[in-house]
């Protein structure tokens, strides 16, 4: 997958023409944002009849208790991801957890994500190499995470990274954007170094008021930051997509990906991360009219 296409270029909006083509560059997109994915088909989801009652906290549920972080179904349902880096994700206390997107990363990729409510927190170890998704006045870029300085006869020169990822794990703040504010006032987290997302497009139903789109679900989030890290670690296939899930799948069980499949160049390895949120995203289109929800309504950048 080329990187343009899951990137929309921040560069050269500076001019309301330019603002003008971003827009509808985005109306394309937005008439079939998952089209490029590799996602697994979820329809298999309409054929579970009514709700579960979780074994840990006695609720009803549907597919799975956002409370305690498990299924409540069968697991053959839902498609699991193996991460090449570890995810914390820092909720706030009083973001709705049957709201959040968080979850969605946790049934997925269980291995390899957990879920904190703030003031709980991560241990981070000696040897972490952390990064917090926040878009600090310092935040860099992804691709500013591959570059290196290294002493060269006495003098500093900047060194590129190939083939490794520069970090082992990444926290994410699962919140509205007020409440991550004071969540990132914390200096636990003051001492991490930032990094801003701003190369999508959100396709969250949910409206915030006073954000624009470019404030990503926390799932789109990790997705995202996922992809462009492993795309500048290896590279990515164009196209990826149109070569049969089932095939890849076939090819590469979960068990087999950290070996192989995670430093191969991207082909949708953490695509299927997007399975619940695409699901719900075609629940939710199949009832309302895209451009009539006020999420999409918000400006993009």
């Amino acid at each position: 997958m080329a990187k343009e296409s899951l990137q929309l270029n921040f560069k050269h909006v500076q001019t309301a023409n330019n603002l003008s083509d971003l827009e509808k560059e985005q109306k394309i997109i937005d008439r079939a944002p998952f089209v490029k994915l590799k996602i697994r088909d979820a329809k298999i989801l309409d054929s579970i009849q009514g709700r579960e009652i979780c074994d840990k906290c006695y609720k009803s549920r549907k597919f799975f208790c956002y409370s305690c972080c498990t299924p409540v179904i069968d697991e053959r349902y839902i498609p699991r991801v193996k991460l090449p880096i570890k995810i914390d994700i820092i909720k706030h206390p009083r973001e709705i957890d049957g709201k959040s997107t968080a979850i969605h990363a946790a049934l997925i990729a269980p291995e390899d994500v957990r879920i904190y409510t703030y003031p709980e927190f991560p241990e981070i170890l000696v040897d972490d190499k952390v990064v917090l998704i926040f878009p600090s006045k310092t935040a860099c870029s992804i691709e500013d995470l591959f570059t290196r300085k290294v002493d060269h006869g006495g003098h500093s020169k900047e060194q590129r990274i190939h083939n490794e990822f520069p970090i082992t794990r990444a926290i994410f703040i699962d919140s509205t954007w007020h409440q991550t504010k004071s969540i990132y006032k914390d200096p636990r987290l003051r001492e991490l170094d930032c990094v801003v997302l701003k190369s999508r497009i959100s396709q969250f139903w949910r409206h915030q008021k006073s954000s624009p789109r470019w404030y990503l679900a926390t799932i789109e989030a990790i997705h995202q930051f996922l992809v462009e890290l492993h795309t500048n670690a290896f590279g990515a296939l164009e196209n990826y997509s149109a070569e049969p899930l089932e095939a890849v799948e076939a090819e590469n069980p979960t068990e087999d990906i950290a070996e192989s499949f995670l430093t191969h160049k991207y082909s949708g390895q953490y695509d299927n991360l997007l399975y619940f949120f695409k699901y719900m995203y075609e629940k939710i289109h199949s009832i309302y009219d895209h451009d009539k929800l006020w999420a999409y309504k918000r400006p993009l950048i």
